[in-house]
């Protein structure tokens, strides 16, 4: 799969609309994505989100015209989707550090956002990927209960929850009201339930003998799919793992993700507050 050229097209596709209403499941079918797993891609790929790349594309046009044409400033700001010359003003000055008007009668330069070449991401990958080789391997069902958090890809926001949300389970001993463990020496994270605004649910339990309907209000029983998954033992941080995992090794690999859960494993006994024990899974075809 050549995810680069990929969203490449689906760059293009933003480009050609940038005055007009995106939605980002249309731009991620231009990829030939879903809408979450292009927006986590984009995202570990580049280093910010889809959303934000639409705003600077829309703000650098949008002063270009500014300094090239005398349409106003409403005129303009109507134009790329801004539903009030103020909303547009708050906007560029928040991007920029000054208001349209004043860039307008001030010729002094300002940093403007390019169209992004993600072939030029492709080149800078290369020398990346010997980071962290999977283990690829076929997996049983596992049946799991466990707690079901939200949380969302939006401004890597996961990123800074999931590790409160494990802070959360094991303080409150939310493990203990889990029935039937089968190896509880094992936490596993899954995340599931994945929405086109980037919202997944983030589910924390252990592996057990059995699935019931008779649990603690917030439990849940998932069942983690069969399947081929590649297997990345964490060196360092959890994040920067799911970073190389999405942004640099995926792209470059020749496998591509099939749908369902990712998840991770943690050896609980043999971790520490320095050094985790850890395993993330991805679903791959």
């Amino acid at each position: 799969m050549d995810y680069y050229k990929r969203i490449q097209g689906a760059i293009q596709f933003i480009e050609d609309r940038l005055q007009e209403e995106l939605d980002i499941t249309a731009i991620a079918s231009a990829a030939c994505f879903s809408a979450f797993h292009f927006q986590r891609l984009f995202q570990a790929i580049s280093g910010f989100s889809v959303h934000q790349y639409i705003r600077r594309r829309r703000l650098s046009e949008a002063a270009v015209l500014l300094k090239e044409t005398d349409r106003s400033v409403l005129d303009i700001a109507v134009a790329f989707q801004y539903g009030s010359q103020e909303a547009f003003t708050r906007a560029f000055e928040s991007q920029f550090g000054i208001t349209p008007a004043k860039y307008r009668k001030d010729s002094g330069p300002i940093r403007l956002q390019d169209k992004v070449n993600f072939l030029d991401y492709q080149q800078h990958a290369e020398g990346e990927l010997n980071m962290n080789r999977p283990e690829i391997i076929d997996l049983d069902a596992i049946r799991i209960i466990g707690y079901e958090y939200r949380t969302t890809l939006q401004e890597e926001q996961y990123f800074e929850e999931i590790p409160r949300f494990y802070g959360e389970f094991g303080s409150n001993g939310l493990f203990l009201k889990i029935p039937g463990r089968a190896a509880p020496e094992m936490a596993y994270g899954i995340a599931c339930e994945f929405q086109d605004d980037g919202r997944f649910s983030f589910v924390i339990g252990e592996e057990v003998h059995e699935l019931t309907d008779e649990l603690e209000p917030g439990f849940i029983c998932y069942e983690i799919p069969k399947g081929k998954y590649a297997a990345f033992r964490v060196n360092g941080s959890a994040q920067d793992t799911r970073k190389y995992i999405y942004g640099t090794w995926l792209p470059n690999s020749n496998y591509d993700r099939r749908e369902g859960p990712d998840f991770e494993v943690t050896d609980v006994l043999k971790s520490s507050p320095d050094a985790i024990s850890m395993i993330i899974y991805i679903p791959i075809e």
